[in-house]
């Protein structure tokens, strides 16, 4: 959450603590807000949500560690339903069209493991510790409630040999919400996602000279 948010983030808990007869002081807003704040404030407020509405444990109060569990489960089950996407669409399209899914985070996740020709070299017995490191890749991002950059498009085979023959290309495959993958296709970035810099070999008497200079002081 951004600073911005803190008024309706403690409008929101107010009104859930006074379901349970409770006043926050701000004193323990402040509180929730800090133990909080690295999620986005809908991950929050459908967190609290959920506890409300949890049979078991919906009786008591919030507190900051149950909205985490709620928050963590809720991040296992985004990251699973992003998995199948994934895997639904390798088994039944294979890796020769080009693809565009209505999440951002799956294409970040599956660049960061190869990109999607990659990804069909994996043999089936592979395959479950494919999903687990997508899953726990994809849930670090939902966490922190980052979408760092990503590819507008995961590159097929058939994009890829045409690319290089000179051939026209075929557009690529929306999976799930059309309007979505398109939106996701119109905010990707087809810089790279890792930089590399060489280093100035001329600059490097400087460079050891001002580091040795630094640990001498």
């Amino acid at each position: 959450m951004q600073s911005c948010d803190f008024a309706a983030f403690g409008q929101m808990l107010q009104a859930i603590m006074a379901m349970y007869g409770r006043d926050l002081s701000p004193a323990l807003v402040a509180l929730y807000w800090q133990g909080l704040q690295a999620y986005d404030l809908a991950a929050v407020r459908e967190a609290l949500n959920r506890h409300v509405n949890n049979p078991d444990t919906g009786q008591f109060m919030p507190k900051i560690a149950d909205i985490h569990k709620m928050l963590q489960g809720s991040t296992q089950d985004a990251a699973l339903t992003a998995w199948s996407k994934v895997d639904r669409t390798m088994r039944e399209k294979g890796p020769y069209p080009s693809i565009v899914f209505d999440d951002p985070l799956i294409h970040r996740v599956l660049s960061e493991m190869g990109g999607w020709v990659q990804l069909s070299t994996k043999h089936e017995d592979d395959w479950p510790f494919v999903r687990n490191e997508f899953v726990n890749r994809y849930r670090g991002y939902r966490v922190r409630s980052e979408v760092p950059d990503y590819p507008p498009v995961l590159i097929g085979i058939a994009e890829m040999t045409n690319q290089q023959l000179g051939f026209e290309v075929a557009p690529p495959l929306l999976v799930g919400s059309a309007a979505m993958a398109q939106q996701v296709m119109r905010q990707g970035t087809d810089q790279p996602l890792l930089e590399f810099t060489l280093l100035n070999v001329k600059n490097l008497p400087v460079l050891l000279q001002n580091e040795a200079q630094q640990i001498a002081a």
